[in-house]
């Protein structure tokens, strides 16, 4: 219900406001909200040639291609004039993202059918996982932990093996198979969910803790950073881990506070100082590295921990290969069924995330989205929040709508201020530690059709905010 509203709340505010625009005057078309593409020019007005100041006049007639720009600094637009059918239309700016129709075209074309395929090959493997038994072995050894997380999930259940794989997957950066992972483990909690149109309090923990994203090697942050000349593309790893760790424990807390989890727990202490010491550990041992060392390292870690996950679920099936045969397949045939399964799962769910996806759309092209931006950015620079932090902020602002946006406003930042200046820093800690929420909540309760998602927007929102703090507190020790 939570969720319905918001979704109503920015497309009818967003059209409000553009209808007022257009009729105020302060915009000249709507043209490029429905079908406009991202980064083309926006048009703001179109006259008469002369009418056009006589230094305008003379430099489009001298001009071939009849058009003229003037170049603005890095802080503005440039202006484009183009002379053509006997009027000069005037283009400032770049739209920020693709307009109503274009957002329908990609959401398909460049989001659905590539999960489809992620979830086809990753449903393919969980199904071997669970025929050849090893998804049961996973639950059966963590059950005592997440017991304590997850108190109605029943001992040894299936979810538990593929909310691991989730977790891992997000910890390891890998996020095409975080994905498929995650909606085996919604659908596998949806099984016990005893309200099937309501989300149930383990689904929720799930979700929460997702959406906190514990990772430890942020490869694609470190990638955009290489790209962009920063003098230690990997030197934001230790606060973006540090800040995702302080989001998943802030989770944990308020969705158990919530649901009256009992937390006073040896197990899961222990559990929680393991994961510390490996973090720590590994930290230890990427700070002895040389650059080099650490670049390779940590371009190739996540990608040789997918091929481990990889081999060994086919090892596994092939040695169980009896199993298949009892069922009366091959490991070969339940690939098949998998992989038909993750297809359903993505046609499922992209009515979901193509309805979030055109809000989100709707709303960044109204200009809605900025003068918000605009007006919290002057607020927190009044109240003695440093140019810095405020110049980063879009990119928090954006994160829980658009993981493409918050990217865009994170690599203009390094572009603009330098990849090695605070807002480039802070603006890449902020991608890394936070979650596309909206997103994020489509696609997993969209898959199992739940529409009552309770608390969870509001939750993990929270997180979202607690983690925005947290990078600005991490950051600004680490690099001010």
């Amino acid at each position: 219900m939570v969720l319905s509203r918001f979704w109503l709340v920015i497309f009818i505010a967003s059209i409000t406001f553009v209808i007022f625009s257009l009729f105020s005057g302060n915009s000249y078309t709507i043209d490029h909200i429905l079908n406009g593409k991202k980064d083309d020019p926006v048009l703001i007005s179109e006259g008469y040639l002369n009418e056009m100041p006589k230094f305008i006049q003379d430099s489009i007639t001298k001009k071939e291609e009849k058009t003229f720009v003037i170049n603005r600094d890095t802080l503005n637009a440039d202006t484009t004039y183009v002379y053509k059918n006997k009027t000069v239309k005037v283009y400032s700016g770049i739209q920020k993202t693709d307009g109503l129709l274009p957002t329908c075209k990609m959401t398909l074309f460049d989001i659905i059918l590539p999960l489809m395929a992620y979830l086809a090959f990753f449903c393919g493997l969980m199904e071997l996982l669970i025929i050849s038994g090893a998804s049961e072995i996973l639950a059966r050894k963590l059950s005592p932990v997440f017991a304590k997380v997850f108190p109605s999930v029943p001992k040894n259940h299936e979810s538990i093996s593929y909310m691991t794989l989730n977790f891992a997957a997000n910890f390891l950066g890998l996020d095409s198979a975080a994905t498929p992972f995650g909606l085996k483990a919604m659908q596998s909690l949806q099984e016990i969910n005893p309200e099937k149109d309501k989300a149930s309090d383990a689904q929720i923990m799930f979700m929460c803790l997702h959406a906190a994203g514990l990772t430890l090697i942020p490869t694609s942050i470190i990638g955009y950073r290489a790209a962009q000349n920063a003098e230690n593309p990997a030197d934001v790893m230790l606060p973006c881990i540090i800040t995702s760790f302080i989001g998943t424990i802030a989770a944990m807390i308020i969705v158990g506070i919530k649901q009256k989890i009992n937390f006073k727990s040896a197990t899961l202490l222990v559990a929680l100082m393991t994961v510390v010491a490996a973090i720590v550990g590994l930290l230890f041992y990427i700070n002895g590295l040389d650059l080099v060392g650490k670049n390779f390292f940590t371009s190739n870690l996540s990608g040789l921990m997918l091929v481990v996950i990889i081999g060994f679920t086919l090892l596994f099936a092939f040695i169980k290969e009896k199993k298949f045969v009892e069922r009366e397949t091959t490991v070969f045939d339940a690939f098949v069924v998998g992989a038909n399964n993750g297809i359903q799962t993505g046609v499922k769910i992209f009515p979901y995330v193509l309805g979030m996806l055109v809000a989100i759309s709707f709303f960044r092209n109204s200009g809605l989205f900025d003068i918000i931006s605009n007006g919290l950015s002057f607020v927190f620079s009044n109240i003695g929040v440093s140019k810095q932090i405020t110049d980063s902020l879009p990119v928090a602002m954006l994160r829980p709508f658009s993981s493409g946006g918050s990217r865009g406003f994170m690599i203009d930042s390094m572009r603009t201020f330098g990849p090695d200046s605070l807002t480039g820093r802070l603006s890449c800690i902020f991608q890394c530690s936070a979650e596309t929420t909206f997103y994020v909540i489509a696609v997993y309760f969209g898959s199992v059709n739940i529409k009552n998602t309770r608390y969870t927007l509001a939750t993990m929102l929270l997180v979202d905010l607690i983690c925005v703090i947290t990078a600005i507190f991490v950051a600004t020790w680490f690099f001010a």
